[in-house]
This record gives C-alpha cells, sequence and structure tokens, in this order.
C-alpha cells in the first residue's frame, strides 16, 4: 500500500527493456546519439512543433531550474503559486541557477492561480525604478500541487496576463502526462497553443528510471539551454541511457498509458474516501494525487498495517487525541493496483 508518491514506483519492463538494448556496443556521447535523435523526433511531432529544441536533464528540479534560468535574468522576478514546487520543494534551485531572480509568490485556491491575481502581483512589481526586481517569467504547474487542473483555455487565460506586459511562461509538467490523461486534450494545446513558451515533460514522476525532457518552443533560447545545462553539471556523458528511457516512453503512447494507470487507481480511491462518513477531500480529485482529511486513529491504524503515505506538511503528530482530523496526501501510480487500494479502503473501518 505505496501512496507516498508516484516516483517511489518501479519501472516499467519496456523502459528497463529499452535501456538493455541501448546498453549493447557503442554509442556517440553527450546527446548526439541517434536514440535522441528519434525521441527528439517523437516529441516534435507528439506536440506538434516541428521547430521547438528538446533536451534531456535526470530530475524535475534542473529541468525547471535551467528553464526558468532562459527565459529571466538575474533581477527579475518568477511569479509562481505559494505552494508550487519550485517554491517549496527544489531548495532554491531557481534563484541560484537563475543566478538571483526572485519568487513572487501568489496565493490562488486549490493551488492555482487566477488571472485576477497574476495581473495584481505583476502590476505591484515597479519597473524602472533601479531598487526593484523587473518582470521576469510565469511559472505555471500542471498538475497542481494540489492535485487539481488546469485545463488549456485556464492556462492561455493565464499566459495572456503574462505576455501582455512581455512576461514568458514556463510549465512546470512533472505530471503533465497525468494531466493529458485526465483532460484528455493534446499536448499542443496543454503547452504552446496555450501560450507555454518552454515545458518541462516530466517522465520520472510516471514510471521513468530518472529523466525529464525540456521543450523549448522557441529554439532561440537552445544554445543559451545548452550552455546552461552542461555548465550547471546537467550534460550527461553517457546520454544514449536517457534517450533510451524517453523514446520507450514515447513508444506505443506508453506515457499516456502509465497516467491512465495512475489516474484511474486514484479515482478508485477517491470514490471510496468520499463513500466513508470520517473521510473528507480537501481539494478536487483531478488526476493521481488525493489531498484528504481522516480521523488521527484511522491515519494510525492504516500506517501500522503498512500503508505508506505523507501527512501534510504543518500537521499535527500521528500521536495525540484519536478524535483529532489529520490532512493527508496519497499518491498513486502507474503500479497502483486495485488491491492496494481496496486494501487500504478496508482499513478505514479497522
Amino acid at each position: 500500500m505505496e501512496f507516498a508518491s508516484d516516483n517511489s514506483s518501479g519501472v516499467p519492463p519496456q523502459v528497463l527493456d529499452a535501456i538493455a538494448t541501448a546498453n549493447a556496443g557503442y554509442a556517440p556521447s553527450y546527446g548526439t546519439d541517434p536514440i535522441m535523435d528519434e525521441a527528439r523526433a517523437r516529441i516534435r511531432d507528439l506536440f506538434e512543433a516541428p521547430k521547438a529544441a528538446v533536451y534531456l536533464v535526470a530530475t524535475g528540479s534542473a529541468a525547471n531550474a535551467l528553464s526558468l534560468a532562459c527565459l529571466c535574468p538575474p533581477w527579475s522576478a518568477i511569479y509562481c503559486h505559494r505552494e508550487a514546487h519550485i517554491a517549496v520543494d527544489e531548495c532554491g534551485a531557481p534563484e541560484f541557477y537563475t543566478g538571483g531572480a526572485k519568487l513572487r509568490l501568489i496565493d490562488g485556491p486549490h493551488g492555482k492561480l487566477t488571472p485576477e491575481a497574476l495581473e495584481q502581483a505583476i502590476a505591484a512589481t515597479p519597473q524602472g525604478d533601479v531598487h526593484s526586481v523587473q518582470r521576469g517569467a510565469l511559472s505555471l504547474t500542471n498538475v497542481t500541487e494540489a492535485g487539481t487542473l488546469y485545463t488549456p483555455a485556464e492556462l492561455a487565460a493565464l499566459t495572456a496576463v503574462a505576455r501582455a506586459r512581455g512576461i514568458p511562461s514556463h510549465l512546470d509538467g512533472a505530471r503533465f502526462a497525468n494531466a493529458i490523461a485526465a483532460l484528455g486534450c493534446t499536448p499542443a494545446d496543454m503547452s504552446w497553443k496555450a501560450g507555454i513558451d518552454v515545458l518541462s515533460f516530466g517522465g520520472t514522476k510516471n514510471g521513468l528510471l530518472g529523466v525529464e525532457a525540456v521543450i523549448l518552443f522557441d529554439p532561440e533560447k537552445a544554445w543559451e539551454f545548452e550552455l546552461r545545462r552542461k555548465r550547471g553539471g546537467h550534460l550527461f556523458s553517457k546520454h544514449r541511457y536517457l534517450s533510451a528511457q524517453m523514446l520507450a516512453y514515447l513508444t506505443d503512447d506508453l506515457w499516456r498509458v502509465l497516467a491512465g494507470q495512475a489516474n484511474a487507481a486514484a479515482t478508485r480511491l477517491a470514490a471510496g474516501l468520499q463513500a466513508h462518513a470520517d473521510a473528507r477531500l480537501i481539494h478536487p480529485m483531478q488526476a493521481n494525487m488525493i489531498f484528504a482529511t481522516l480521523p488521527r486513529a484511522t491515519h494510525q491504524r492504516a500506517m501500522a498495517a503498512g500503508a505508506h503515505y505523507y501527512l501534510a506538511p504543518g500537521s499535527p503528530p500521528l500521536e495525540g487525541d484519536d478524535n483529532i482530523d489529520l490532512p493527508a496526501r496519497l499518491v498513486c501510480s502507474w503500479s497502483t493496483t486495485d488491491a492496494d487500494v481496496d486494501q487500504f479502503l478496508a482499513l478505514l473501518d479497522g
């Protein structure tokens, strides 16, 4: 009963087989391997973006930070949600890789920004004042850190606000596949057609061993990204092992299949929680993450029986008054089974 994170899952056999196949013989290094050529072509086709520049890195933090560094100078502001991954989970990596850009944190319901709140935040950043940071970039997340989704129309409304002020937009797509599987739209609809300039197309949280694609829809930023990736220590010598993962991910729509499996497991889990008198969902369940409150005694019973998941940050401790409700995050992965879900739900009744 593993619900801590979707990056706790194993790796699908198709991906391991692809790595083993890539391991045979010799291949050019640093991303010049033929597997990368094919993966790049597949991504361009998938996103309907024949001129996009495509690069691979091993972590989501690297993908986000290097992307943002290409969009804004050190003296600028990055507008994002207060709970965005770049704000709370990346140890200052965006600030470090940009050379000092300041995160402007914006509140919004259920992990989402509104155009009105974004407009206010941008307007509150003085321009032409040497004492103030300047307007830099917008960073959005889909699926959000609250497990909710932006539709393509909602993304477009936000990027339009940014574009009107000359601000480019980045999308943290660590769970981009889950968002696509849930909404049924195309990758192009949720990226460049919605005004996104740079996308972090995640793989690690959807079954890959460790690889993320950075897609720059403006190829003029390509050389800068290459230099930043190398300077930042994220250019892999034996790059073919990243390429092999990504190509397997794109073959036969594996990325979409895996995300659909994770979303289906979360839907089953959310339905069971909603049917239980002691459970309450904190945010709408729209992809593969669930935020819910349960009585402390229920958490204790579930964890003692082997369920692994996290209480929400700032939650009271697990020990204490049994009648107190504690918030928790439960995440389903591509490998979460119906049996895992049903076993957990059975624990709710003791």
